[in-house]
Formats: structure tokens, sequence, C-alpha cells
């Protein structure tokens, strides 16, 4: 799978970043122009802009609903906020009572990322190394197994601190490689993956379990806390199937071949428990 290099630094200070997103600066801020696809990347005065990392999914930190700012138990999206930064050589980092990075040992880190397209909201959708690039920044490179296990995304799945979500424009031997480390994370008990309960069954008994206990595949929380949001405070789930053909979520099951919606594969078990049919790895999503 052939994608761009662009090499710059990472810089932290004064941003949020979590354990699937961080804001990068390229060397030369042009090379976001060579950035493929509908959706140009979108840059601060400085040249840096968000990444969105590809094929991984960390739990939510600060989800905004019509409700108000929600999150996933904190301390698995700390940690693989926490995870992240170490791995592209942060140190010493401090956050404000809102998440914002107010200092780190260094102030930035040298990296590169590979990337194919940026996402409907302006961010590139990366993987991304530390050190320097592997060829000429601004050039294409193969990406295979090899050079995907350099990158922070596979290390996440590794250490199981994210689940595995696949977008369509992902090659299939890519997809191979980061679903056989998720399958070994979750084998060895590694991370969030003793708590998961997206195919078992998330209950949600209280008007906080979701936030504070629930540990399920972030698409999943997200849907469940926009769906709770319009629910005046009703945790029934019996609606949520009716919820979820309506967002019309397109996915594609690798094991069967079928091309279908959200809906079909999330089931309510009873009033207020909710589990996915088909593990994450299984399901390619189409992106909006």
């Amino acid at each position: 799978m052939a994608m761009l290099v662009i090499e710059g630094t990472y810089r932290i200070v004064g941003a949020s970043p979590d354990g699937d997103s961080v804001r990068f600066y390229p060397n030369d801020p042009a090379e976001w122009d060579r950035v493929g696809g509908p959706h140009k990347v979108q840059r601060n005065a400085s040249g840096g802009a968000q990444l969105r990392l590809d094929a991984i999914d960390a739990l939510e930190t600060h989800f905004l609903t019509k409700a108000g700012e929600q999150h996933q138990p904190r301390r698995f999206g700390e940690a693989a906020a926490s995870e992240l930064l170490e791995w592209l050589g942060f140190t010493k980092v401090v956050r404000n009572d809102h998440g914002t990075v107010t200092g780190s040992d260094p102030e930035q880190v040298t990296g590169y990322i590979l990337t194919r397209t940026a996402d409907v909201y302006g961010r590139c959708v990366s993987f991304a190394g530390k050190g320097h690039a592997p060829v000429k920044s601004g050039t294409n490179i193969f990406v295979d197994a090899a050079l995907l296990q350099r990158t922070v995304n596979y290390h996440q799945l590794a250490r199981g601190l994210a689940y595995p979500t696949f977008y369509r424009k992902l090659f299939p031997d890519l997809r191979t490689a980061l679903t056989e480390a998720a399958k070994t994370a979750r084998a060895e008990d590694l991370g969030l993956w003793p708590d998961d309960r997206t195919q078992s069954g998330a209950a949600v008994a209280t008007a906080r379990s979701l936030f504070d206990d629930v540990v399920v595949l972030p698409k999943l929380f997200r849907r469940l806390a926009d769906y709770l949001a319009l629910n005046d405070g009703d945790l029934s789930l019996a609606g949520f199937p009716a919820f979820l053909a309506q967002r019309d979520d397109r996915l594609f099951i690798v094991s069967t071949g079928h091309s279908t919606g959200l809906d079909t594969v999330v089931q309510v078990i009873d009033d207020n428990t909710v589990r996915m049919t088909v593990p994450p790895e299984d399901i390619v999503f189409d992106e909006r």
C-alpha cells in the first residue's frame, strides 16, 4: 500500500492529545497539499494539524453530546494517552484540569507520518512513526507489515490500549497485521481487554454506568451516549436499534462478506444491556 511520507515534529503543549490523536507539524507545511482525497488537511497558523491515527480507536476522554461533554472509564483513556506520548518520546507531561498540556520534556520530538487522506473534519488520517522518515519527506513509500509495526498505531493495539477500528481505505494486508496484534493482546488480557464488554454485554444500570464503568468499542459508546442524551434521563435501550438504523452507519463484515448497517450487529439483550454480535476486527466501516 503506497502512502505519502511527511517528516516533521510532534508538539503537544497547548493541545489535548489522547490515545489515538496528536498534533503534527511538517518541516515543510506545503506538503499537506500533497495529501490526497476530497478533504483538505486543516492546519493552524504554525502549519500544524491534528492527526487521526488510522485503524485504532482509544477510549473517549472528551466526547461532546447534547447533554454535555462525556467520557469513557478514565483509567483506560488516560493510559492510552500516556502510552502514546511516552512512545513518541515525551516525558514529564503536565496537564491542567481540562486535559490541556501545559508543559513537556522535550517540547517537540522528531517524527514522520504515513498518510493517504484527511477525514471530513480535516484531520490527517495517518500512521505515525518516531525518528527520521524511512525515505525523503514528500515522497511515497510502500507500506508493508514490517513498516506498520514501527508505528504507534500498531503499538497501541499490541498493548491492548485501543480497539481495532478499520475503514474501507485500509488495505487488507495491513488490516490483517493489525488484527493479529489486537487478537494477541486480547488473548494475553492486556490493557482494556479484561474489562471489555463489547460482545459479552454492557449494562447501562445507572446514569453514570456508560461513562464510568462500561468498557466498549468507542464507536458503540458514541452512539449510546448520543442516544441516552436524547432520552431525558430514561435509561431504557429499547429504542436503540431504531436509533442506529436512523444513523445508518454502514459497514462490511469481513468473515461473511456482507455489507450492512451497524444496527444489524448490535443486539439489545434486555432493557438496559447491549452487545455487538461480531468482534471489532471483523468489521470495516464506511467513511462518512
